[in-house]
């Protein structure tokens, strides 16, 4: 009997637990664009993207580091090879791959087209993550997703207004600017999808896995901020605000890993999509815009997207991880299949 409670108590506090860290991560995300905003300097920003993304991927290295050292509990020297690590190395040039390419981007469009167009990478990555790792994702959830789709096209069109910004929006591409965003769809949802796959199938501690790719994040990125610096100097143009930023997308990185890890993307794709909620509010409160019509009908498909994805089964699949958590592996679970079947890891949708 004091067994079954205990094991209660115990499961009651994962879910407790895994419910504050998405809620975290929904409030990192949805703060990220007011946090920069307080960074600009006479309406620009004052330092380079890539220095703070060499910094980011740094200060998750070292977190990672930290935590492995905390947590190990046994050696994994005779356990671990080369070949644990080279496969992250593609994940890390995925993503360094996509940062560049947003910055390139916005040559052939306007930033309210990216905003708006951007948003396809929902379905991308559902689509990659349903093909290559054979995970059918039924009716219920893709109509959840197209819902999430919406929701952030609804809220790029105009959820928010400045006093002095005019009521239309104008968008313009060019058919280069379609072909980028083609690919920056593709590589969004293959790099998600195949970190995923990595991470599920390699029964390591998480935080030695992430070790592996904050280690060829941060080379990739530091190659690219050597290649790509001007006259000005690395840490130019930092202040707390950024000091914040850097913090808080490093946290949130090591939280998008226990995701993937112990859930599936379909579960991230929610957590960007609900952060909306967030970056409105605060823009409400930090720069005085205002909310119109159109930020109330994202807020419907969203509503309407969770309760789909949830309360059909009766079962808050969202707010738990799938088996508790041990040394970034699930207890019980050995090498985990990605070969289909059923859903023995993926329990969110």
């Amino acid at each position: 009997m004091f067994g079954n409670a205990a094991g209660s108590a115990n499961r009651l506090l994962q879910r407790g637990l895994w419910a504050l860290m998405l809620l975290l991560s929904v409030a990192i995300y949805g703060s990220h664009a007011p946090l920069l905003t307080l960074c600009k300097v006479d309406g620009a920003i004052p330092f380079s993207s890539t220095s703070m993304v060499v910094l980011v991927e740094l200060t998750k290295l070292m977190l990672s580091l930290l935590f492995l050292l905390a947590g190990a509990r046994e050696p994994l020297g005779a356990a671990v090879s080369w070949r644990h690590a080279v496969p992250f190395a593609l994940s890390a040039l995925l993503y360094a791959a996509n940062n560049n390419l947003v910055v390139h981007m916005q040559l052939f469009m306007d930033p309210s087209t990216f905003q708006v167009l951007s948003n396809l990478k929902i379905v991308s990555t559902a689509l990659l993550y349903s093909l290559l790792l054979r995970r059918r994702l039924g009716l219920r959830r893709w109509l959840a997703l197209l819902l999430l789709l919406a929701a952030g096209v609804t809220y790029s069109c105009g959820g928010l207004r400045g006093p002095s910004d005019p009521g239309g929006m104008h968008l313009h591409v060019t058919p280069v600017g379609l072909l980028l965003l083609s690919v920056y769809c593709l590589i969004s949802g293959l790099s998600a999808v195949y970190t995923e796959a990595i991470l599920k199938t390699q029964a390591l501690p998480l935080s030695l896995q992430n070790i592996f790719l904050y280690f060829f994040g941060v080379l990739l990125n530091l190659m690219g901020s050597l290649w790509s610096t001007t006259e000005g100097r690395f840490l130019e143009g930092f202040s707390l605000w950024v000091l914040l930023v850097v913090l808080s997308q490093a946290l949130n990185g090591l939280i998008m890993s226990v995701v993937m890890k112990h859930s599936s993307n379909i579960t991230r794709l929610f957590i960007i999509s609900c952060s909306i909620l967030v970056n409105a509010l605060l823009s409400v409160a930090l720069f005085n815009l205002q909310l119109t019509l159109l930020f109330f009908v994202a807020v419907a498909c969203i509503g309407l997207a969770v309760t789909l994805s949830l309360l059909p089964w009766g079962n808050w699949a969202l707010l738990q991880p799938r088996q508790p958590l041990c040394h970034g592996v699930p207890m019980g679970s050995g090498m985990p299949s990605l070969s289909g079947g059923p859903e023995s890891l993926v329990h969110v949708s």
